[in-house]
């Protein structure tokens, strides 16, 4: 399927004659090929080769508590200082971006308080930084630049 980003030299393999696989480059490990991980995947890839994020400050499928409750974030972004900067929900490109889907990535925030929010589809996008003092947000039209994330 595809997305509104490059195109990746992607390694995928069949396993049991009908399970398609795709390796993970920061896990370092193949990963099921459902409709979200391939949006997962172009999301690593583009913070990797289209903007040079280093894949150490990058975490896949990070746990956290919520309310008592175990979740997962897609993708988490940290600064060289080891604090969260930015988190990243993606949704199978069936799955259209409303206000619900953010609302999940944020409430993921009240526990990482990043100053950046992004859910996609692979083909929409929701950006947006987030000021934790004022409680207030603002949409983005691109990435911030590798060095603001990382500082």
């Amino acid at each position: 399927m595809q997305l509104q980003f490059s195109k990746y030299d992607f390694k995928i393999r069949v396993e049991d004659q009908q399970v398609q696989t795709i390796f993970d480059i920061v896990r370092r490990k193949y990963i099921r090929l459902t409709p979200e991980e391939w949006v997962r995947q172009h999301i690593i890839h583009y913070l990797v080769f289209d903007h040079q994020f280093p894949r150490a400050l990058i975490s896949v499928e990070k746990q956290l508590l919520l309310n008592d409750l175990q979740k997962r974030t897609d993708i988490v972004l940290y600064a060289r200082d080891g604090s969260p900067r930015l988190i990243v929900e993606c949704k199978a490109p069936e799955v259209q971006i409303t206000q619900q889907v953010f609302d999940q990535v944020a409430r993921y925030n009240l526990t990482l308080k990043v100053p950046y929010l992004w859910v996609t589809n692979g083909n929409q996008n929701a950006l947006c930084s987030i000021d934790h003092g004022k409680s207030s947000w603002t949409v983005l039209e691109n990435l911030p630049a590798v060095v603001e994330l990382i500082g």
